[in-house]
């Protein structure tokens, strides 16, 4: 191993968060790493993947996401044009199995890899000084210690676990040991702790390979065997890595904070400055977006008379108008609207949990339904019917299958359409349409170089999801 690749880092992305908290916009089926909260052009997951583009600093990054998630990672890296290894996690098990997975994988490398761990869905507003904090912190990840980023506080927050900060490591220069971290404390505890300088806990861990290993080894043994046979027992599907779920599914449920980071004796902190939020609520997102001269921050077609310190999210094309009131958070979208106050926001994971106890499907999905194909979105449903709206990308197919309670019509609107029905394969072009009887068994697939777009209409006594039979799926579905 030459002397450049021992001082690369090895990044690794966590994205198996759903974002509740950041509901509607953010889903289980869409989750906010996913979707373009803050920046109109770009996901949080992306502009984490682009502060990796340094080949000279960082190593091909791994990223740990959920089965589900898996071709929108795919998709959104190769929009980058960053490469990663994508290993799926069969089930949440909280940080500790992803770091312990991550671990593992980069030492199958380089024993000795310093590994990075990263969040998908923080802002981090300037790259170059993250880039260099990283780069300081590694020093102290060679030596042996398990480095963490301490954000300087910037207000009182309560939301974020704290860093007291003890004295320097030996030989280095700006690395501090860990004295305690501390839990999220009530406002008066968050302005004790910045006056007596602790920082914030980012969540950003670097580490030797091999260090890790041994402190996993001491302090969280369960957790270490199920992830290592997990990992031993992954499979090759497409372009993932897909862990034993078996095996993983013995590794206890907790973070790395609480298996690792509050019991070893190695922990090292790196306090840095740059502007930083994990966006976890609506509130930490106005904070990080520009605003107005009235202090609101509005996405989308918004107008607004006599509102002040407000985010105003609209999706789509709809328009959200606000009338006289301040502080408040108001997103609307597609098929659900939030209004809240701002200092209350961190209330809507509770909300959720009410929309989901009471059986409502916008809990957890969006009418736009993402698939490895391409994409389907419900225009209307009444009884013994539904319609949809169905974009399949270029080359993109979906799976061999039949329906027993319902027949579909299709009518190509924008593209060329290559759908199988029982044995006749046929092309179908723009303001043409086709008729798939019930039981029929039948295949859409886009042979062309642009998008196909298509109205789906589906008559039947039931058009939920689960009516489906699939035959054969190149996404091994």
């Amino acid at each position: 191993m030459s002397r450049d690749a021992g001082l690369t880092i090895h990044p690794v992305i966590l994205c198996g968060g759903s974002g509740t908290r950041l509901w509607p916009a953010s889903r289980e089926s869409m989750p906010k790493q996913f979707t373009r909260l803050v920046d109109p052009n770009s996901t949080t997951f992306q502009d984490t993947a682009r502060r990796l583009g340094d080949s000279s600093v960082f190593a091909r990054p791994a990223v740990l996401t959920s089965s589900d998630a898996r071709f929108i990672v795919a998709e959104q890296l190769a929009q980058t044009g960053i490469q990663a290894d994508i290993i799926l996690e069969p089930e949440r098990r909280d940080s500790a199995a992803a770091v312990a997975v991550a671990t593992l994988h980069a030492a199958r490398r380089d024993p000795q890899a310093v590994v990075l761990i990263m969040a998908a869905d923080h802002v981090i507003g300037d790259t170059p000084a993250f880039v260099a904090a990283a780069m300081a912190a590694a020093g102290g990840a060679r030596a042996g210690q398990i480095m963490t980023l301490g954000i300087t506080p910037t207000t009182p927050a309560t939301g974020y676990g704290y860093i007291r900060v003890g004295a320097s490591l030996d030989g280095a220069d700006g690395n501090h040991r860990v004295e305690r971290f501390v839990e999220k404390p009530d406002r008066a505890g968050a302005e004790r702790l910045i006056a007596e300088g602790a920082l914030w806990n980012s969540g950003y861990f670097l580490f030797r390979a091999d260090v890790m290993l041994a402190e996993l080894e001491t302090h969280a043994p369960e957790i270490l065997a199920a992830t290592r046979a997990a990992l031993d027992g992954a499979v090759i599907d497409l372009d993932f890595v897909r862990l034993d779920a078996d095996a993983f599914a013995k590794a206890p449920k907790t973070s790395i904070d609480y298996a690792v980071m509050e019991r070893t004796e190695r922990a090292g902190v790196r306090p840095v400055a740059f502007p930083w939020s994990d966006v976890g609520t609506w509130d930490a997102v106005w904070d990080v977006l520009p605003r107005d001269a009235d202090g609101n921050a509005l996405r989308g077609r918004v107008e607004t008379i006599d509102t002040r310190g407000s985010l105003i999210h609209s999706e789509g094309d709809h328009l959200t108008t606000v009338v006289g009131l301040d502080d408040v958070v108001v997103v609307a979208t597609a098929d659900a609207v939030l209004v809240a106050s701002k200092a209350r926001s961190g209330q809507v994971k509770d909300l959720v949990g009410v929309l989901r106890a009471k059986g409502h499907p916008e809990a957890d999905a969006h009418r736009r339904m993402y698939r490895p194909w391409g994409w389907y979105q419900r225009i209307d449903i009444g009884e013994r019917f539904q319609v949809k709206r169905i974009m399949v990308t270029p080359g993109g197919r979906l799976s061999l299958q039949k329906h027993f309670h319902r027949a579909e019509h299709w009518v190509v609107v924008k593209g060329t359409a290559e759908v199988t029905l029982n044995d006749a394969v046929v092309l179908v072009h723009e303001n043409e349409a086709v008729y798939l009887p019930i039981g029929a068994m039948h295949r859409l697939t886009n042979p062309g170089k642009i998008p196909l777009e298509l109205i789906e209409v589906q008559v039947g006594s039931y058009t939920g999801e689960d009516d489906i039979i699939r035959v054969e799926d190149i996404y091994g579905r």
